[in-house]
């Protein structure tokens, strides 16, 4: 297997697979592929004891507002090549995770990985309204043993905490730390904030040892800043909207 990450603002990850050889992701990452590549679905990763997951796992996934199977794509009859694209301007991060190790990652981060990546959820902290919506903040949990890539958006920062430091970190800018990383969510007394509705502003605290990376635009903060400028459906398109502002909020409504 040979992975290739090509581009900048916008970043593509080419997997180019050998017969036999698999890449996993969840259901809708894949941007294109070669016709020799054969898709199938199933609970787990099939990567051996530790990566298979199964119903238990994919159980937590639903939990956490993802699906039950995960997409595995093989190559056949030669090798063969599958491409994903990143959603949003920014990074794509290849993690190595060994036995006993785990990172958590924020809900949309994990892209795809080998066989043996264990994915479930990590955290569901529920806000009431605001830019979360009724799903809240969700960590995905990775671990096993092989390779996953990362999707992080905006510009990465990456600190290495030492034992006892402590970041804190609006929740949308979390995007991956390691599983010796403690985290707690704190809610910042006597402020009120449009991003968490009527749960009051709210912070994670991030406690090492271990590393940290920070992405500086994740889309729910993208999507609460570009609202004020989107179509609504019981007004008029304003200039300022626009046709495009009108196409994004269509997406964004699910029409």
């Amino acid at each position: 297997m040979q992975a290739e990450i090509k581009g900048t603002t916008m970043p593509v990850l080419e997997v180019t697979l050998q017969p036999g050889e698999q890449v996993v992701s969840t259901h809708g990452e894949l941007s294109w592929m070669t016709p020799n590549i054969q898709m199938s679905q199933h609970m787990g990763t099939g990567g051996g004891s530790g990566g298979h997951g199964g119903l238990m796992q994919g159980l937590k996934r639903v939990m956490g507002g993802g699906g039950l199977f995960l997409t595995h794509y093989e190559a056949t009859q030669g090798p063969g090549m599958v491409t994903f694209a990143a959603k949003l301007p920014g990074h794509i991060l290849p993690t190595d995770i060994a036995p006993g190790q785990a990172f958590f990652v924020h809900r949309h981060g994990w892209l795809c990985g080998t066989p043996g990546i264990t994915p479930s959820i990590g955290l569901q902290q529920t806000f009431r309204g605001g830019m979360w919506g009724g799903d809240g903040f969700i960590l995905q949990k990775l671990e096993g043993q092989g390779r996953a890539w990362i999707e992080l958006s905006g510009e990465l920062v990456h600190y290495t905490l030492a034992p006892g430091q402590t970041l804190m970190v609006h929740p949308g800018h979390v995007g991956m730390f390691e599983g010796s990383v403690q985290f707690t969510m704190t809610r910042v007394p006597g402020i009120a904030n449009m991003a968490f509705g009527a749960d009051g502003f709210q912070l994670v605290a991030l406690t090492g040892p271990g590393q940290i990376w920070l992405q500086s635009m994740p889309l729910p903060v993208l999507a609460h800043s570009l609202q004020p400028y989107l179509a609504r459906q019981d007004a008029p398109q304003t200039a300022e909207a626009g046709a495009i502002g009108g196409i994004i909020g269509n997406i964004m409504r699910g029409q």
